[in-house]
């Protein structure tokens, strides 16, 4: 079995935006199959890669020094549930958080939109997951007029601007969008219907949205060229494979992490000649 760690950021980059010249979401094929590891493989290696991620995450949080921002959007039924499930299962409880943004209540509509997410975002020792994010505020608010493109625009300036003060302040930013196909979404939005387990999952809004498809990719991509850079990069993640999803993840989160070469903090001096009675 190939090493998960061994060449990491050559395979990594193929799927990293940092920039935003030539980005286009068709060239990043959703079905991508993760070619570097064999199928035989595929429980051992994501296994591997959770321990190893357990590990340094009980580091940063030892070590109280960085903190980590995870940003999840992908249209609906592409996996952002799957992901914190599977991903961070057997990470300490303590050091991590989930944050989810949905329709703004009342309190946070009279806010500006950045006022709910800068409250969430990762303190010292921390990992912060958002479960959609402040980029919601220029997909949805695009895709259904919801506010005038003008403004629209200059949110990509403000976001960019937000991200890279968070990272001055010490922040690790990971965005990942989960990109799968419209074939594929039939088939989970099928799944939910047919599986009375899986019903209390099916919305039938989703079926509305996804009238939009062709206007949610065009929100996409312009919203990933616009913040696209080298201290807050989008990874487009090939999610038609729920497995190979999360090993991706998995993959770019822990070789994020094991380039901060942590430390755990140095202890007492003289910690031989304790004695506990």
């Amino acid at each position: 079995m190939k090493n998960p760690l061994k060449k990491t950021n050559v395979f990594l980059n193929k799927y990293r935006v940092g920039s935003p010249k030539g980005f286009r979401l068709a060239d990043f094929p959703p079905d991508d199959s993760l070619k570097f590891i064999q199928k035989k493989d595929e429980d051992q290696l994501i296994q591997s890669l959770q321990e190893k991620l357990a590990v340094l995450q009980a580091l940063l949080y030892a070590e109280h020094k960085h903190k980590v921002l995870i940003v999840l959007q992908g249209m609906d039924t592409a996996g952002k549930d799957g992901v914190i499930k599977h991903v961070f299962q057997g990470i300490n409880p303590q050091g991590v958080r989930v944050a989810a943004f949905k329709v703004p209540t009342p309190e946070e509509a009279d806010h500006d939109y950045l006022w709910r997410v800068h409250q969430k975002t990762p303190a010292k020792g921390e990992i912060v997951i958002f479960n959609r994010s402040h980029y919601e505020d220029v997909l949805v608010t695009r895709v259904h007029h919801l506010a005038p493109d003008k403004l629209i625009e200059k949110r990509y300036g403000q976001i960019h601007h937000f991200e890279k003060m968070l990272t001055e302040e010490g922040a690790i930013i990971l965005k990942f969008f989960l990109h799968i196909s419209f074939e594929e979404q039939a088939r989970r939005l099928r799944a939910r219907l047919d599986n009375p387990e899986k019903n209390w999952k099916f919305n039938s809004a989703d079926l509305q949205e996804r009238k939009f498809w062709p206007a949610y990719v065009q929100a996409y991509e312009k919203a990933i060229s616009a913040t696209a850079t080298a201290w807050a990069p989008w990874y487009i993640v090939p999610s038609d494979q729920p497995k190979q999803r999360n090993f991706f993840v998995s993959l770019a989160v822990t070789a994020a992490l094991d380039q901060l070469n942590m430390r755990y903090p140095a202890p007492e001096q003289n910690l031989k000649n304790i004695k506990i009675v």
